[in-house]
């Protein structure tokens, strides 16, 4: 017996749970990385537990909502299919899926926890790591197109759509990948010196690999932003018309934005995680309060991003329009002279603001599809003038 009150495992006996699949493999981890001491029975929930249940579930919720919205409008109200249509569904599919899959997480945590066998309890898991993968994968992707767009101009459309449909599904079966590596043998089971305090079943290793991961695709968007926020500050300097000026400080305010986004929703997650790495476990088991909170923060980064990626962009704010009048009517909520009034209202001002004069054909080929391209490619607009 230890001080939780839980019998210690031999590894005999943990073997036997862990070829049979059992349960209480799970509150064997659970002892041993203290998450059960001062818990009492694992069946039970603890104080305040319903309370922040209910607030993840709201916030899934609204992740899911959101991103459904957007989805739902970009499909059926925009009719570009140039790779910024592609990047935003890709996007908003991974921050969907990101929803999700913590719903689901929340709603099988507490003491539904102790009733999951290994394998479903690595699925709960894997899938809520894949997901903020694929959304992480798909924010660096972006900002690789947005900067390939922007040196490699002359590109054919063909071409650069076949790319983009493969670097989408390489986003999705890398993140599918990390994300099932614990469940194809990367974890801890019955090795519990190697085991992680916050995520007991999982290796410390594969823990800290997946912190490396993350980082270096923060690095990565932050090295792409700011090479593309360079050339187009150069190029809008050079240029005497306002407009361009104009574009390169909202160019700078979109980057900002997705770079603080991300910067202040993922960091405590990964100074927790590496505390968890590198601590000791009583160490560790002082954040475990605050896990929860932490996790949530990182998940309301796939809320944040269709304000930053789809609403900065008129003509998808103009696509959401579209979609909620056209449901509005259908539901009999409000006359179509409002709808239409609104809508007509967004469309000239995306009009007057990308009223851009460009000097050759090629660029008249470009401007005319500037409306389309923003946020995602304001920046070879800008570079056009």
């Amino acid at each position: 017996m230890n001080g939780s009150g839980f019998p210690l495992a031999t590894p005999e006996s943990c073997q036997q749970l862990a070829a049979s699949g059992h349960s209480l493999l799970i509150i064997l981890h659970y002892n041993h990385s203290g998450r059960l001491v001062g818990r009492g029975n694992p069946e039970d929930g603890g104080v305040g537990l319903g309370t922040l249940r209910g607030l993840s579930v709201a916030a899934s919720c609204l992740v899911a909502l959101e991103n459904i919205l957007v989805l739902a409008a970009i499909v059926t109200h925009m009719r570009s299919r140039r790779w910024v249509y592609y990047c935003l569904v890709n996007i908003t599919l991974s921050d969907l899926l990101t929803g999700l899959a913590y719903l689901a997480n929340v709603l099988l945590s507490g003491p539904r926890t102790f009733r999951l066998s290994p394998a479903h309890w690595f699925l709960r898991e894997g899938l809520l790591f894949a997901a903020l993968a694929a959304s992480t994968f798909s924010q660096l992707f972006t900002a690789g197109e947005r900067f390939v767009t922007m040196v490699r101009v002359a590109e054919r459309g063909a071409t650069k759509t076949s790319r983009v449909h493969g670097f989408i599904g390489l986003c999705w079966l890398l993140a599918a990948t990390l994300g099932l590596l614990p469940l194809l043998g990367w974890n801890c089971v019955c090795v519990f010196p190697q085991c992680s305090s916050l995520l007991p079943l999982y290796s410390k290793g594969y823990v800290l690999f997946c912190v490396v991961v993350f980082a270096l695709i923060l690095v990565a968007i932050l090295g792409l932003y700011g090479a593309i926020f360079r050339v187009v500050r150069a190029n809008g300097q050079k240029s005497p018309r306002p407009p361009a000026r104009r574009k390169a400080r909202r160019l700078l305010n979109t980057v900002l934005m997705i770079l603080v986004a991300f910067v202040v929703c993922w960091g405590p997650l990964f100074g927790l995680l590496l505390a968890d790495v590198f601590g000791s476990n009583v160490w560790a088991q002082e954040y475990l309060r605050g896990m929860d909170w932490i996790l949530a923060l990182a998940v309301l980064n796939s809320a944040i991003n269709p304000l930053i990626y789809s609403f900065r962009s008129r003509e998808v704010r103009h696509a959401v329009l579209a979609f909620l009048c056209s449901v509005c009517l259908r539901l009999g909520l409000r006359g179509p002279g409002d709808c239409l009034t609104h809508i007509t209202e967004v469309g000239s001002t995306a009009s007057t603001d990308s009223s851009l004069r460009p000097r050759d054909s090629f660029r008249v080929s470009r401007s005319l599809s500037f409306k389309m391209r923003e946020p995602l490619s304001s920046i070879s607009s800008v570079r056009s003038v």
